[in-house]
């Protein structure tokens, strides 16, 4: 059966351009004694935008890996993948997040839900979960609110995984279930319900990604009470452990942190309590490589620079539309964003130095930074131009892409032993 490590990292490569960058960064950890399962994911939404396929995405990380003579597993993620979508990954995939927040809400059938209800009795009343300060009081009522909104999800989270299997075969994939794009969070105690849900169908999930409280906005720190997560957090921990010993969960049943990169505020909270507990984690740093594509080339200068202020202008001018599709992770302040003739007398180090996520530089912008990580398809709607300047300036880049998962990210996230 195919396994992560215990720390993974989904790495977003949207123009197929950074893989050996990304897969170099992850070997440096690994010099650190920190292993960690590079995983490539790119969702259904992103290969239609710039007009990609996952097979595309599978070759690009298949020529850095053999490039760089890994001989450990890797993944390609099909990422935020349901019934409608899941076809197209089949060929080129081997880790499905199984993507369950269209289905949150909708009603199944009122038998399936009464059996659920039934097969779950045993937990009504007081629930105590090992590791958890004080039990949790579950009443009827609120066992049959839960069911109402995620019994259905669980549903088609079954159905997905089953399809999925059908192709691929038991134990050749790494099976994910995430629930984060949506506006209201899951409690411990709703987590325990979802994963008992999955369980009655039948889906071995490896990483589950639930929506924390808070603002897990893209591309920028997290937003929230962090005492308030980490209470959360440790708790769905314990949630999990628990879970795989009630309901048969493969042992290596890990959180996933959807939109988790540059959570800069909470990644001394997740090493603290992967340190306590000797738990893993999943962090997908989804598209922050776009964005060190784009800091890269102002770094540039010249055609290149000029380039990324004109698609900058364009964002500004298009943001309704280009904001639509991301609504519950970005939170921008139009107010914020500059102008594009104080852009355009910007210099390739003050685009960086806006753009570039370092919270206490005096020039970094984080509603900038949010405008430009949904922008993507902007660069798409010029990709031969975009691709060449990707390729011209490759050392510049890659090495923004290197420094960014390596120094703003595995350096917080690890403890690396000294040498």
């Amino acid at each position: 059966m195919k396994k992560l490590a215990k720390y993974s990292f989904g790495m977003g490569d949207r123009f197929a351009h950074q893989a050996s960058w990304q897969l170099k960064a992850i070997t440096e950890i690994e010099k650190n004694g920190v292993e960690v399962t590079p995983v490539w994911n790119k969702s259904n939404r992103e290969h239609t935008t710039i007009g990609s396929e996952p097979k595309d995405n599978r070759d690009a990380a298949q020529k850095a890996i053999e490039k760089a003579g890994w001989s450990k597993l890797w993944f390609i993620d099909a990422d935020h993948i349901n019934m409608d979508t899941v076809d197209r990954f089949l060929d080129s995939s081997n880790f499905f997040t199984i993507d369950v927040a269209s289905y949150i809400g909708k009603k199944g059938e009122p038998s399936e839900e009464e059996a659920f209800i039934n097969k779950m009795r045993p937990f009504i009343g007081t629930l105590n979960i090992p590791g958890v300060g004080s039990p949790f009081q579950v009443t009827e009522q609120q066992l049959r609110n839960i069911v109402a909104q995620y019994l259905h999800a669980a549903f088609m989270a079954g159905e997905t995984y089953q399809h999925i299997e059908a192709a691929k075969g038991k134990g050749n994939f790494i099976t994910e279930v995430s629930m984060d794009e949506v506006p209201e969070p899951q409690t411990p105690v709703e987590l325990f319900f979802i994963l008992a849900m999955l369980a009655h169908y039948k889906v071995p999930a490896q990483t589950i990604a639930p929506k924390f409280t808070g603002r897990f906005n893209k591309g920028v720190d997290y937003v929230g009470d962090l005492e308030t997560f980490e209470k959360e957090y440790e708790a769905n921990l314990m949630v999990i452990d628990f879970a795989i010993q009630k309901f048969g969960f493969p042992p290596e049943l890990k959180l996933s942190i959807h939109s988790g990169s540059d959570k800069f505020s909470i990644y001394p909270i997740i090493k603290k309590l992967s340190q306590k507990h000797d738990k893993g984690f999943h962090l997908k740093t989804a598209g922050t490589t776009w964005l060190e594509e784009v800091i890269g080339l102002a770094l540039a200068e010249g055609e290149a620079l000029h380039f990324i202020k004109e698609l900058y202008s364009k964002a500004l001018d298009n943001i309704e539309k280009l904001c639509a599709p991301y609504a519950d992770v970005i939170d921008i302040n139009k107010n914020n964003l500059p102008q594009p003739n104080e852009v355009n007398n910007w210099t390739g180090e003050e685009f960086a130095n806006a753009l570039r996520h370092i919270p206490d530089h005096p020039l970094y912008n984080p509603d900038l930074r949010q405008l430009i990580h949904v922008a993507y398809k902007l660069a798409a709607e010029k990709i031969d131009q975009f691709n060449k300047m990707l390729e011209e300036h490759a050392d510049i880049v890659g090495k923004c892409v290197f420094e960014n998962i390596y120094e703003r990210h595995a350096k917080r996230l690890f403890i690396f032993p000294s040498k």
